[in-house]
């Protein structure tokens, strides 16, 4: 019977980037921003439109938006081992700010469930001009496993509440789900890097992402002509012993996770998109 190390790195493998990888951590799978009661003075709002305060950073978006939902199928080798979605939800106010509410999960198949099951949720709530992140919760059903994560980020004073203690962190720190979506706003050129700050479950890590090389890749959602980009740490931690992980993203603007490979000690994990739509994209 599969460890749950094993099969927790096969449901992660999808989050991008993962999730991300992140997604760049893309491969730490994280939930659920819960709906906070009205009448909480920082609840969770949906808004048609938000006046924005001052921030040093705008980050132009023409790659997502409301609405965007994509599925994958998480592999081990040739083994399909459960599923998994990454979407858009809808837009929010947070902080006073216009922010995206985006949701991933996770699911083992009806195989895999009889004898290990995965019910995973994650949220993140990610700023929709600066594109960085405000909250991130995970909840995690693995087996008999349970775990259930929130970190927060005050992002004017830079630092994070977690578990009740503040930690400082940089500008703009990113959390799994929001490097994902920050990446796919950049201009990716092959043979060049671009830095991030990232933070998960207490620990920071400086992130490089590497743009590889372009490539045409099959999967089940269709034929895509990609740029692949791999994620790297000089934090030990992240991906120690972990492999090297490898995302494909579509070479347009949109920059569609279509493929996620992470090599391990015996074979590889893949999340292979199955199906998409496109969300709708709003300029602030």
């Amino acid at each position: 019977m599969p460890d749950r190390s094993l099969m927790h790195k096969i449901l992660l493998g999808l989050v991008i980037f993962a999730g991300l990888i992140p997604v760049l951590y893309f491969v730490s799978v994280e939930v659920g921003i819960a709906e906070a009661a009205a009448g909480n003075a920082d609840s969770v709002m949906e808004v048609d439109s938000i006046a924005v305060d001052a921030f040093d950073r705008f980050v132009e978006n023409y790659a997502f938006g409301v609405g965007e939902k994509f599925s994958f199928d998480i592999n081990y080798g040739f083994i399909n081992a459960g599923y998994a979605t990454l979407e858009v939800v809808r837009l929010i106010e947070y902080e006073n700010r216009p922010c995206y509410l985006i949701e991933s999960t996770a699911n083992s198949n009806s195989f895999f469930s009889t004898f290990y099951k995965v019910r995973d949720r994650i949220e993140s709530v990610v700023d929709a001009v600066g594109m960085f992140s405000w909250r991130f919760e995970k909840n995690l059903r693995e087996g008999n496993y349970s775990a259930d994560r929130m970190y927060t980020f005050n992002q004017r004073n830079n630092f994070a509440v977690y578990k009740g203690d503040t930690i400082e962190v940089a500008p703009f720190t990113q959390d799994p789900i929001s490097t994902l979506y920050f990446t796919r706003t950049q201009p990716l050129e092959i043979g060049e890097s671009f830095f991030l700050d990232n933070f998960v479950d207490g620990d920071k890590y400086h992130l490089e992402v590497r743009v590889l090389k372009r490539e045409t890749v099959s999967v089940k959602a269709g034929m895509f002509d990609c740029i692949v980009v791999e994620p790297l740490t000089s934090s030990v931690g992240v991906f120690k012993n972990e492999g090297r992980l490898k995302i494909w993203l579509t070479d347009d603007y949109l920059k569609m996770p279509v493929l996620m490979k992470s090599k391990v000690l015996v074979g590889s994990i893949t999340a292979e998109l199955t199906d998409y739509k496109l969300g709708e994209i709003k300029e602030f």
